[in-house]
């Protein structure tokens, strides 16, 4: 198949590094020095899962030298996306699909907006990876896992429906993960709860997720934050499983010990990071439907000073 990938940072890199090597046409859309690096040195995949070096690689900064392709992954950070969309039209055709693999919940609203409903789907991504250098990936952890599907009460073009079995297949057949979840606004918010309240903690000590879930205190905080994005989502109308919060506190407890969150890794190094499409998203939500979210918005405003530097 034909891919544009937007964005060759941490997960855009692992993505479109994988389908390439396994045969489908990648295209890379990037600025800047990664751009720069791409076209000259390719990209290269550090992974637990075995090395790549990409060398020639298709990278651009203009859509409209790409063409239509089958599928555009969306790799920016969740900031990024609503600004980017507009200028995606060039790579629609009929049967594009437009999936997102950004942490947060509001993506797709954002690309369905700039590119219309019909062409976008809802994209859940999970991996731990980090851009160590432009154009040098490191893949830390975790089988990389694409999620994706209708988005609720969105049904795509039939074109774009009709090719969704196939792009799982590409996936799979690249060594990634594809799931086809029944309910992706489940899922979507049950990947959101995994990520936002050990995230924001994570950034608001810049500790390893050993440290943070160890430590009593910022264990008890996690929680807490935990509690409110539940409420959060179920205000907005997400059906949560009955042991939503026991699974993700398996999961915390299962994360490398000495690695940090993305938002974490982030801040420390002074890039732009998601926290708006994060703890921002909770906070903005909470005020929406009348949910009181006191840990998130405390964290929010002792953060915010770090992000607008960073940014």
């Amino acid at each position: 198949m034909r891919f544009a990938v937007v964005g060759a940072g941490a997960v855009g890199g692992v993505f479109g590094a994988r389908l390439a090597a396994a045969g489908h046409e990648v295209h890379f859309l990037a600025r800047g020095r990664t751009l720069e690096v791409l076209r000259t040195d390719g990209l290269q995949l550090e992974s637990v899962h075995g090395d790549l070096h990409l060398c020639p690689v298709h990278a651009t900064d203009d859509p409209a030298t790409i063409g239509p392709v089958d599928v555009v992954l969306v790799g920016v950070k969740a900031t990024q996306v609503a600004a980017v969309a507009p200028s995606l039209a060039p790579l629609l055709a009929a049967h594009t699909a437009v999936i997102p693999l950004q942490n947060g919940v509001e993506a797709s609203v954002h690309l369905a907006a700039a590119l219309g409903p019909g062409h976008v789907l809802e994209g859940v991504c999970r991996v731990i990876a980090e851009q160590a250098a432009p154009g040098r990936i490191r893949h830390m952890a975790v089988v990389p896992l694409l999620e994706f599907g209708f988005r609720s009460g969105h049904p795509p073009h039939q074109a774009v429906a009709a090719q969704i079995p196939a792009i799982a297949a590409c996936l799979n057949a690249a060594g990634l993960q594809a799931l086809l979840p029944a309910n992706m606004a489940v899922a979507l918010w049950e990947k959101f709860l995994f990520i936002e309240p050990i995230g924001v903690v994570g950034a608001a000590t810049g500790e390893s997720f050993g440290t943070v879930r160890t430590v009593p205190a910022t264990r008890a905080l996690i929680d807490h934050a935990l509690d409110e994005v539940i409420a959060v989502g179920r205000a907005v109308g997400v059906e949560w499983p009955g042991r939503a919060k026991d699974v993700v506190w398996q999961r915390y407890d299962g994360l490398p010990p000495d690695e940090r969150t993305s938002m974490a890794r982030d801040l420390l190094a002074r890039r732009p990071t998601e926290f708006e499409a994060q703890t921002g998203a909770v906070v903005r939500l909470g005020a929406q439907y009348g949910v009181e979210t006191p840990v998130h918005a405390v964290l929010w405003a002792v953060l915010m000073p770090r992000v607008v530097l960073a940014d």
